[in-house]
C-alpha cells in the first residue's frame, strides 16, 4: 500500500520548515509575508507529491469534520425511498461534505451503535431517517449532534427538526380531483372511513384520510365505505377490491391508499369486468416505478424521495454552518407531493 504523503514529505521537498509549509497550504502566505517564490515552491511540491492534507487534523482544529451520517431503518435497500439518500448525496456534495450512511434494518441496538459510531468519527451532524412515514421514537443518543428526522414524526418531545411529505395536503388534493370529476359513490381502500380505522403507526394513513375526509365534507360527501387492509400490498389490495363488489357491483371511484393496493385493485376490477377509468376511476399515492407502466397508467401523489433527502441535508447543514442552536419546539418540515396526473380517472357518468 502507497506510504500517504505528509506535510513534512513537502517541507522537505520545498526545502522549508514543516510550519511554514502548512501555512502556504492554509493560504496564510501573504498575510505571514512569506515570499512568492517560497510559497510557489511549496505548492508545487505538493502538487508533485500529491499530497492531501489530513481531513480529521483539520477538523480537529477548526471544529469541523465536513462529514455528515445518513442512518436509517431500510432506506439504503428500498427501491421506492432509496431516492431519498441520492438527494441526500447530492446535497452533501454540493457543499463540500461527505455522507457517510448506516443502516439498522430497524433494530433500535444496531442504531444506537451507528449512532456512537458516527460520534466517534466525528460527524457534524447526522440525518436520521425512514423508510416509510411513522411515528418513532427519538434515540437518547441523537442529543449528541446537530440532528434532522427524516419521514418521521417524534412520538415524544425533541429538539430534533423534522422533514416529512405533506400527506394531508396530498389527501385533500386526492379527494377534490374526484370531486372535481363529478364523483360522488367515492370509496377508500386501505383504511376504514374514520382515523381510528388505520394500519398502527402509519401517519402517512391518518393525515392521508384526514385531508380526504375534508375535502369531501367541503362538498357535503362522505366516503361511501372504506376497505381496512392491515398490509398494504397488492394480494390485500385485490382482495378488499373483490369484497367490496360483493356489496358495490359498480363503485364509481377509488382512493387507494398506496399504488400496490391499487395494482391489485387494478386486478379485482378486470377479473370483474370492471374497466379503468370507463367504468371505475382510481387515485392513489406514491408514484411506484411500476405505477406508470400499468394500463392505463395509474394517476398518483408521489413522495418526494429525492427533495426529501435533499432538504433534510440543506436543512442540517444550515444548522451546522450557522452555529444555530435549534428550537426547543421542533420545526415540521413538509414537503409537497405532487401529482402524477396520468390515465386513471375519467368524469363521472352524467358530469
Amino acid at each position: 500500500m502507497r506510504k500517504r504523503v505528509t506535510l513534512a514529505d513537502v517541507a522537505s521537498a520545498a526545502g522549508v520548515s514543516p510550519t511554514t509549509a502548512s501555512l502556504v497550504l492554509s493560504g496564510r502566505g501573504d498575510e505571514l509575508r512569506i515570499s512568492r517564490a517560497v510559497q510557489q515552491r511549496v505548492r508545487e511540491s505538493a502538487e508533485e507529491l500529491s499530497y492531501r492534507p489530513n481531513i480529521l487534523s483539520l477538523g480537529l482544529r477548526n471544529g469541523r469534520s465536513s462529514t455528515l451520517g445518513f442512518i436509517s431503518d431500510t432506506v439504503a435497500t428500498s427501491q421506492l425511498a432509496g431516492d431519498m439518500i441520492k438527494g441526500a448525496i447530492d446535497a452533501a456534495n454540493e457543499h463540500g461534505f461527505m455522507l457517510f450512511i448506516g443502516e439498522s434494518e430497524g433494530d433500535p441496538a444496531a442504531e444506537s451503535r451507528l449512532l456512537n459510531a458516527m460520534h466517534d468519527r466525528q460527524v457534524d451532524g447526522v440525518v436520521l431517517a425512514s423508510m416509510f412515514t411513522q411515528t418513532r421514537e427519538v434515540p437518547p443518543e441523537l442529543a449528541q449532534f446537530r440532528a434532522v428526522l427524516l419521514n418521521a414524526i417524534p412520538a415524544g418531545p425533541t429538539h430534533v427538526p423534522v422533514v416529512v411529505p405533506d400527506e394531508y395536503t396530498a389527501g385533500h388534493a386526492a379527494a377534490r380531483l374526484l370531486v372535481d370529476a363529478g364523483h360522488r359513490d367515492i370509496h377508500l381502500i386501505g383504511v376504514g372511513t374514520d382515523d381510528e380505522a388505520v394500519p398502527p403507526r402509519t401517519v402517512a394513513g391518518h393525515e392521508r384520510l384526514a385531508g380526504i375526509l375534508d375535502a369531501l365534507q367541503e362538498s357535503g360527501l362522505r366516503p361511501v365505505s372504506g376497505q381496512l387492509c392491515d398490509d398494504w400490498q397488492p394480494p390485500e389490495g385485490r382482495r378488499a377490491v373483490q369484497d367490496l363488489l360483493t356489496r358495490h357491483p359498480r363503485p364509481g371511484a377509488l382512493l387507494c391508499f398506496n399504488d400496490r393496493l391499487a395494482f391489485g385493485a387494478y386486478q379485482a376490477l378486470e377479473r370483474a369486468g370492471l374497466r379503468v377509468p370507463g367504468d371505475v376511476s382510481v387515485v392513489s399515492f406514491d408514484d411506484y416505478p411500476l405505477a406508470a407502466w400499468l394500463e392505463p397508467a395509474l394517476t398518483t401523489f408521489a413522495i418526494p424521495h429525492e427533495q426529501l433527502g435533499r432538504y433534510a441535508v440543506e436543512l442540517l447543514l444550515e444548522q451546522i454552518q450557522a452555529s444555530t442552536e435549534v428550537p426547543a419546539d421542533p420545526v415540521v418540515h413538509r414537503l409537497d407531493m405532487p401529482l402524477r396526473l396520468r390515465h386513471s380517472v375519467a368524469p363521472a357518468p352524467g358530469a
